[in-house]
C-alpha cells in the first residue's frame, strides 16, 4: 500500500485485501512511522545491556513493583 494509505475499514473490504496479500496479488508495505532506525537500534541494545547487568534479585524487585502497579485498585 502506498505510504499513508490504510486498510479498508469495512470487514469485507479488509478480508479481500488480506486475501490479495496472501495470494500475492497485492503487496503490503509496512511503514516505520517516521522513527529513526539508528535510535531504535540503540534503544534495543540499551535494553539488552540493562537486562544483562541486573542481578536476579533486583530484576525480581522490579517485576514485583510492576505487578503491584498493574493490579493496584483504581478508585
Amino acid at each position: 500500500m502506498p505510504k499513508g494509505q490504510k486498510r479498508p475499514a469495512d470487514v469485507i473490504g479488509n478480508a479481500i485485501k488480506v486475501a490479495r496479500i496472501a495470494t500475492g496479488e497485492d503487496e503490503e508495505i509496512l511503514s516505520d512511522h517516521g522513527k529513526n532506525k539508528a535510535a531504535v537500534s540503540l534503544g534495543r541494545r540499551g535494553g539488552e545491556a540493562r537486562a544483562k547487568s541486573l542481578t536476579p534479585r533486583l530484576r525480581a524487585e522490579i517485576a514485583h513493583t510492576a505487578a503491584q502497579a498493574r493490579w493496584k485498585k483504581k478508585t
